[in-house]
């Protein structure tokens, strides 16, 4: 009686076990966020806000090194340095502030010691990347700068934050700006309809400004950007629905050459 007890237990326990779940539905940790997303004004602040910015920080440091070739010279700490992005939106989403925190420190880290091992075997030739401009002529280089300073460049409501999609296009835009030092560049801010003109004013300004900011920490002299603000006088498409005011919540950016005449000293791209 007592080995049929026994081994009907064993039984039971292993008919248990054997129900694995799918491949690919294993918990939470399998289905995180990517990204992380952006602070709106009405939040109230506190210091997950502050993690959120520095995490976007490290994500375009590293889109900048990626496109410096990073990614062929280091791919394994590219990886890695992947890895540790994902886990700390992890982390943020999960409220493990403190975790989040700590690896943002590592990732800043990782990110310092690869900068500093590109530009070494970059100077020494021991690693020659693809040319960051990769562009059969100078005209299609500038299109393509313009291209990206323009494109998914709206704005949330009353709000004067990038949105990480556009700060991706920034740091690119920046990174190929860097070599061609002829370029300037000017932001104008734009606001929707709703609202008095004096905040309208206001607010187009904080977005050129904001732009502005994130261009120069992406490695940009601010004496290369200029800015302007329109508030609602200059929208792209006429109208008050919704999808019409957010396509008018912008910032339109103008490629500047030096040397040729314009209204801002350069050729308007």
């Amino acid at each position: 009686m007592r080995k049929l007890f026994t081994l009907t237990f064993a039984i039971t326990v292993l008919s248990g076990c054997s129900a694995f779940p799918d491949h690919g539905q294993g918990g939470m940790a399998e289905a995180y966020h990517s990204t992380i997303s952006p602070v709106m004004p009405d939040e109230p602040l506190g210091p997950e806000h502050g993690l959120r910015f520095e995490w976007e920080l490290g994500a375009r440091h590293l889109d900048v090194l990626v496109l410096e070739g990073a990614e062929l010279c280091f791919p394994a700490t590219v990886l890695q340095a992947r890895r540790i992005q994902d886990r700390i939106v992890r982390e943020l989403h999960g409220g493990l502030e403190f975790d989040a925190a700590n690896d943002i420190i590592i990732q800043r880290a990782t990110l310092e010691r690869l900068e500093k091992q590109l530009d070494a075997v970059k100077r020494s030739g021991a690693c020659v990347p693809a040319s960051a401009d990769g562009y059969n002529n100078a005209s299609d280089l500038a299109a393509k700068i313009y291209a990206l300073l323009n494109v998914d460049n709206q704005f949330a409501f009353n709000s004067p934050e990038v949105n990480p999609k556009y700060m991706g296009h920034l740091a690119e835009a920046a990174h190929l700006l860097r070599d061609i030092p002829q370029y300037s560049l000017h932001v104008t801010g734009h606001a929707d309809s709703i609202g008095n003109s004096t905040a309208n004013q206001k607010l187009s300004l904080a977005r050129a400004n904001q732009v502005k900011r994130y261009l120069q920490i992406f490695g940009l002299a601010p004496s290369r950007i200029t800015v302007a603000a329109v508030g609602s006088a200059d929208p792209l498409f006429e109208g008050n629905e919704p999808e019409t005011r957010l396509v008018n919540r912008r910032v339109s950016i103008e490629v500047i050459e030096a040397g040729s005449k314009s209204g801002n000293g350069g050729t308007k791209l």
